[in-house]
């Protein structure tokens, strides 16, 4: 939000940019009210990197250190949580941190330690996780349900397949028409672009709503030069 107010600090005061300024009042109140809540996002963000980075998480691809095992992250961590005191009264962000930290610690702690000590274990199954979820998607598609109950027990056959050759497989895809599958590409397209925008604009609102601006501006030019009329 404060980016967005940012860009919108700079918008010109004239009659065509009125809604744009009533909107960067009431992202300004936003913001102001959200100050401290932001804040506290901050710091419990910062938290959660300390405690990744105690964990050597996400892994890099490199080996781990040869002294490195699963007492010596357990100490680090113990350590690390004993410097984590927020204020519990003021600081939700925080406290909801460090009571999810201190119970997940608790009841799984020791289980999340074995990969330092077996050589090749990974520290997640997102990968799986993935692969299956994707299973799942494709399930739902070709079926039209909601369950996917079947692969629990067929899941693993869909993970490979095969054709007698290029030529059949090539065969089968060319018996959708190229029209009908740049019609139903184009349906795809539009009925993403809302979430893509939602996702540029949480990822980097101070780019996107500039770029917004920026087309408001040229918009906006466009009409006065058809008009007759002097540029904004």
């Amino acid at each position: 939000m404060a980016a967005i107010a940012h860009v919108l600090a700079g918008v010109p005061e004239t009659a065509e940019t009125a809604y744009l300024r009533q909107l960067k009042w009431q992202v300004d109140r936003v913001v102001a009210q959200n100050r401290v809540t932001a804040a506290d996002l901050r710091e419990a963000h910062s938290w959660l990197r300390r405690i990744a980075a105690c964990l050597r998480y996400p892994p890099d691809g490199a080996p781990a250190a040869p002294a490195l095992s699963s007492a010596q992250v357990q100490q680090e961590m113990e350590a690390l949580q004993q410097t984590f005191a927020p204020d519990l009264k003021r600081q939700p962000a925080q406290r909801a941190l460090h009571g999810a930290w201190q119970r997940t610690w608790r009841a799984y702690g020791p289980d999340l330690l074995h990969c330092y000590d077996i050589p090749g274990l990974p520290p997640d199954n997102l990968r799986l996780e993935a692969l299956f979820g994707g299973l799942r998607r494709h399930q739902r598609r070709i079926s039209g349900r909601q369950s996917t109950r079947e692969l629990r027990d067929f899941g693993q056959f869909q993970v490979l397949f095969g054709t007698a050759s290029e030529e059949e497989l090539l065969a089968q895809i060319r018996q959708v028409p190229l029209a009908v599958y740049q019609e139903h590409r184009q349906r795809l397209e539009e009925a993403e672009t809302p979430q893509r925008f939602l996702r540029r604009l949480h990822r980097d609102p101070l780019r996107t709503v500039r770029g917004l601006i920026d087309q408001h501006a040229a918009r906006r030019a466009e009409l006065a030069a058809a008009s007759g009329l002097p540029p904004p």
